[in-house]
Parts: structure tokens; sequence; C-alpha cells
């Protein structure tokens, strides 16, 4: 007598799970990448990094020179519109700064990587 066995998958299963192969396309490696986009010139770009100061280090330091300049200009021509958009740079400028002092609190106020120019707070 012969045995009937229907199966819709086959008996063994079994697959790899590497999470260093999930992404591996071109140079990326590792589970978190970021693409920053293309470049025509990447070693100027990778050298202004290495000696200049991260994308977030120089968005500071422009957002600190802004909130100067702002403090300094009179903006009485503006219209709303034009006066929303200033109040708006100006609230999430605020924010940056606030998440910053949380940042370096949290690290025991160590001065490390996160300072930047001494802006003092700003009140808007």
């Amino acid at each position: 007598m012969s045995k009937f066995q229907l199966s819709l998958a086959p008996q063994d299963l079994w697959q790899a799970i590497n999470p260093w192969t999930f992404y591996q396309q071109g140079a990326q490696f590792g589970l978190i990448n970021v693409n920053l986009g293309q470049t025509p010139h990447p070693e100027a770009e990778q050298a202004i990094l290495d000696e200049v100061g991260s994308y977030g280090r120089q968005l500071g330091r422009i957002g600190d020179a802004l909130e100067v300049l702002l403090d300094h200009l009179k903006l009485d021509g503006l219209t709303q519109d034009e006066k929303d958009a200033l109040n708006a740079l100006r609230g999430q400028l605020a924010a940056v700064r606030k998440s910053k002092e949380r940042a370096l609190e949290a690290e025991g106020g160590s001065g490390g990587p996160m300072t930047g120019s001494p802006a003092a707070p700003r009140s808007s």
C-alpha cells in the first residue's frame, strides 16, 4: 500500500538571515545607510566634512548667523507671510537650541562634539 502525502511547501524550509546582506547595494554596508545624493566631487565634500564640520554643525552656524542678522535688521516693511516665515525660522532655531542643551546636559555638560559657537539663548 502506497502512502499518499499532499504538501504545499517543501518539508525542510531553511533560509539564512544575515542582516549584513539585506541591502548590500554598491558600497553600502550596514543596517542603516544614509544616501546624501550624488556629488560631482565626493573627495572635496568628504574633505569639507572632515576639516570644517558635519552638515549639522554647518547648518547650526548658518542658523546662528541668521539669528544675529534678524536681531539687527529692521523688518518693518515685510508682509505678514514674510514675518510668519521668519517667526517659524526663529521657532525652529529655538527648538534646535533647546534640543542641543538637553543633549549636552545628558552628556554631563562635557563640551563634546556638539559645542559650537558660544551663542547665548535669544529671546524672540
